[in-house]
């Protein structure tokens, strides 16, 4: 049977014997490419998982098999298959990509006949290799940034950790990095971590919500999307009806006018009700020309998962 890439057993982990957890019962396997994102306020534990992941801090207790090795019982194997980016890229200043590069090549144990062949290929993947005799020091913060990633996947293992890789970065270069992401993501899993939750949407295919060192949410995007119904519809039409009649309309609570043939109807129960509303348009001839759900925004969604499991707890 086929490993898991990421298996997490039981995992706990206390900062300070036992008092606080950073992390508590933690399990969870997974085994597909793509990016799982492990998304959480400031101090919710992600860090300390990613860390633990990777062999950089011993959990209190529980295991961690990456691609079926023991991480704490095999390090030097399992790390063979983990790549990392921490939140500050372990950068060293004074050399020049290609020679940083190669360092890292080594500390990996990459073949000496095929440092050169992974150097290059890494630099490559991450649109560096113009820039390969450049000092790093001398690098703008998005091509930091990707010679941090390109460490982490120049030795090829097959789950790569990035700890808020666009964190400090301008528009562009996040936008940049999360195609980079993405494309590496092609032949790897990539967990990618964000307090951000609008990250998560642009960037993830599977989400773990951390909140307390607790596991809040595991899902698809679409399904983290979906834990809170839609609260209003946008209509607008070329014929538009009076208020009072949208005003009439059964399951509305309130009606706003934003535009001369724009609308808002806010909905009592939080039930979609496009097909209803479509019905009745086409009925009384209102001539309706565009229909939107207006969705939740991620951050209620966090609140809203945030607050159910602080209530679970507490009972």
């Amino acid at each position: 049977m086929e490993n898991n890439l990421l298996e997490v057993k039981n995992l706990s982990h206390s900062y300070n014997g036992g008092k606080q957890w950073a992390v508590k019962d933690m399990d969870f396997s997974y085994n597909n490419i793509g990016v799982l994102g492990l998304v959480g306020s400031n101090g919710a534990g992600k860090s300390t998982m990613m860390n633990i992941m990777c062999g950089v801090l011993n959990q209190t207790k529980g295991d961690i098999f990456i691609n079926g090795i023991n991480l704490r019982e095999n390090p030097i194997e399992a790390k063979k298959y983990i790549g990392f980016l921490p939140q500050k890229p372990p950068l060293h200043f004074d050399l020049t990509i290609e020679e940083y590069l190669v360092h890292c090549a080594n500390l990996r144990l990459v073949p000496k006949e095929k440092v050169a062949e992974y150097v290059t290929e890494a630099m490559d993947r991450c649109g560096i290799t113009h820039f390969r005799n450049r000092l790093i020091s001398n690098l703008s913060g998005g091509f930091q940034q990707r010679v941090g990633i390109a460490q982490s996947i120049l030795h090829k293992p097959k789950f790569v950790v990035m700890d808020e890789p666009t964190n400090g970065l301008d528009p562009n270069q996040i936008l940049e990095i999360r195609a980079l992401i993405n494309e590496i993501a092609t032949e790897r899993l990539v967990i990618f971590s964000t307090h951000i939750l609008s990250e998560v949407a642009n960037t993830c295919d599977h989400i773990k919500m951390i909140e307390q060192g607790l596991l809040v949410f595991d899902g698809t995007v679409e399904e983290f999307e979906h834990q809170i119904e839609p609260e209003a519809i946008h209509l607008t039409f070329k014929n538009p009806p009076k208020m009072s009649e949208l005003e009439a309309i059964e399951g509305i609570s309130r009606v706003e006018q934003t535009e001369a043939n724009q609308f808002r109807l806010v909905l009592k129960d939080k039930i979609d009700m496009s097909e209803k509303i479509i019905e009745l348009c086409v009925a009384k001839k209102w001539r309706l020309q565009e229909l939107s759900i207006e969705k939740v925004s991620l951050d209620r969604i966090f609140a809203k998962l945030s607050k159910f499991k602080k209530e679970k707890q507490r009972k």
